[in-house]
């Protein structure tokens, strides 16, 4: 599974209702799914208030961490491609004042650009 994106602010792509199945619980009253991805066990959202980072964790993936980060508190990111023997792409989140990145790996299966892209038109407004 990678990249879900609605075409409109209206359409409910069948990504997109599986996503909301999955995660509706943690949304707020108009919160809206804008693009997610799935990376091996993690997901991704973008919504239009907050990035939520969902962490699948332990060997059995029954303990979930939901990290929920206001895009106005995203001081700086940074991704980096994966090359020759490394395959996988890495993103880096500056959270606040913390001065040690939030970091994340990607695999080919996720363009590293759209996620960037994604990321950049919500800090970058």
């Amino acid at each position: 599974m990678g990249l879900f994106s609605g075409e409109t602010k209206t359409a409910v792509s069948s990504e997109t209702k599986k996503f909301y199945a999955a995660y509706s619980q943690i949304l707020i009253d108009g919160e809206i799914i804008e693009a997610g991805y799935v990376v091996i066990r993690d997901t991704f959202l973008f919504t239009n208030k907050r990035l939520i980072l969902v962490d699948i964790q332990g060997v059995s993936g029954k303990q979930i961490e939901y990290i929920s980060i206001p895009y106005s508190n995203i001081m700086k990111f940074s991704v980096q491609t994966g090359g020759g023997f490394d395959l996988n792409a890495e993103l880096k989140l500056w959270i606040g004042s913390e001065t040690i990145p939030l970091e994340k790996k990607f695999n080919e299966d996720v363009s590293i650009y759209e996620v960037q892209k994604v990321l950049a038109q919500h800090v970058l407004k």
